[in-house]
């Protein structure tokens, strides 16, 4: 069965407020010993309580320090491997951008090959054809050549 949806909003009753809390904080912290045990992390939880000026720490003060400490070292060691959004994004666009040039090759590449299959049936090549055209039309050719000529050696 599963549970309704509950609606966020603050509980103006302060007796069901500090009853929800007291239920919110266990689960809280019952994740966390989880989490700790479950994937052999150390964690710890530091919950500010509204109703009294202590906060409340689990496991306790000295492992949350440890645990607190371990994170602020580790995080200035990972800043050089953290990308921030201008370098994410520049990444990207320049991947998209060699993709953009694999694309247009292989769309090149197609071309010709249409033009290849329009020639062997009318044997005639169409007019406005460039000099950079018609020596692309060569390698890829010749390139057809060499892999008829390979197929012919693998299978003789």
């Amino acid at each position: 069965m599963t549970r309704k949806k509950v609606k966020l909003a603050f509980i103006s009753d302060d007796s069901a407020r500090k009853a929800t809390y007291k239920k919110r904080k266990k689960g809280i912290i019952k994740k966390v010993s989880e989490l700790t045990i479950l994937c052999g992390i150390p964690a710890c939880a530091i919950i500010s309580n509204p109703f009294d000026s202590k906060i409340e720490v689990w496991p306790n003060l000295e492992e949350a320090k440890h645990v607190i400490e371990r994170y602020q070292n580790s995080s200035v060691k990972d800043e050089t491997k953290n990308v921030n959004q201008e370098s994410f994004l520049l990444q990207r666009i320049s991947k998209a951008r060699e993709h953009l040039q694999k694309q247009k090759h292989d769309n090149r590449e197609k071309e010709l090959n249409i033009l290849m299959i329009g020639y062997m049936k009318n044997k005639k090549l169409p007019d406005g054809l460039t000099v950079s055209d018609l020596k692309e039309f060569d390698k890829l050719i010749e390139k057809n050549m060499k892999e008829i000529d390979n197929k012919i050696d693998a299978l003789g």
